[in-house]
């Protein structure tokens, strides 16, 4: 698969690491989602396919999650390294580091091995989704979450309209392919089918977010802004990614699945 690091880097405890804005926001949003999901599920074991520099993983091992994050980027798998060495000890204890892909993990663990499983910004780069779900699902204990980042079929002319590309807009609405601003070749989901894969692999569709309304369009370097204003931004993104019908036209589907 192709390494998406360079666009997923976040901030966790150290905002310089933030990147941009359309960043800040999407870490952010999935962090508090995740949050209200393990809500009351104490050190859970957590595998995190594409961890990239390592964001969610280590918000996780701070919560007292035991955290096996894989990425097939040496590059992110590097920083998220850095980043690790320098948490508390405690923290560092929790969380492992592996290079490789989500294709190698039904080799790599038993089924029923996780109590939780995100796979984040990685199923729009496969040109389908269901195998790689159904290893997933495979994975997960009684009960398990299944956490899905993926990008909106449903919103995905808005991009190119914004940034006056018609003729992608328009194609937009005939096929679920599309170039990144990365630059490279993705596919879009759409939450009906993604639910109805779910039910297929006996991991039902517990709740669904959008992720990143209204700050989608911002440039690739716009920086994060500061203080109260962002404080109020997050405010509203929150708000919009839990609030019909602004989710529905959210860049990103953050999808959670329970066995």
């Amino acid at each position: 698969m192709p390494s998406r690091s360079g666009s997923f880097a976040g901030a966790g405890a150290h905002p310089g690491r933030a990147g941009s804005l359309r960043n800040l926001v999407r870490q952010e949003m999935v962090a508090r989602q995740l949050a209200e999901q393990l809500a009351g599920r104490d050190a859970q074991r957590v595998l995190d396919i594409g961890c990239g520099q390592g964001t969610q993983a280590l918000r996780l091992a701070r919560s007292g999650h035991y955290v096996t994050g894989i990425d097939s980027d040496p590059a992110a798998l590097g920083a998220a390294q850095e980043a690790l060495a320098e948490e508390p000890g405690a923290v560092r204890e929790r969380v492992q580091l592996l290079i490789g892909d989500g294709h190698q993990c039904g080799r790599w663990f038993g089924a029923r091995s996780f109590d939780v499983v995100l796979c984040h910004g990685v199923l729009m780069y496969l040109p389908d989704p269901d195998p790689m779900i159904a290893s997933l699902a495979r994975l997960l204990a009684p009960a398990g979450l299944l956490s899905l980042v993926v990008r909106n079929r449903d919103a995905l002319a808005l991009r190119p309209a914004a940034a006056g590309d018609w003729r992608a807009a328009l194609d937009a609405f005939e096929s679920d392919r599309y170039y990144n601003r990365l630059g490279l070749a993705a596919r879009a989901d759409r939450i009906a089918d993604l639910a109805v894969t779910l039910s297929e692999v006996s991991v039902p569709l517990r709740h669904w977010y959008g992720v990143r309304v209204f700050t989608d369009h911002a440039p690739d370097d716009a920086p994060p802004v500061d203080g109260r204003q962002l404080a109020q931004l997050l405010e509203a993104e929150e708000r919009a990614c839990r609030t019909d019908p602004y989710r529905q036209v959210a860049a990103l589907l953050h999808v959670v699945g329970m066995k």
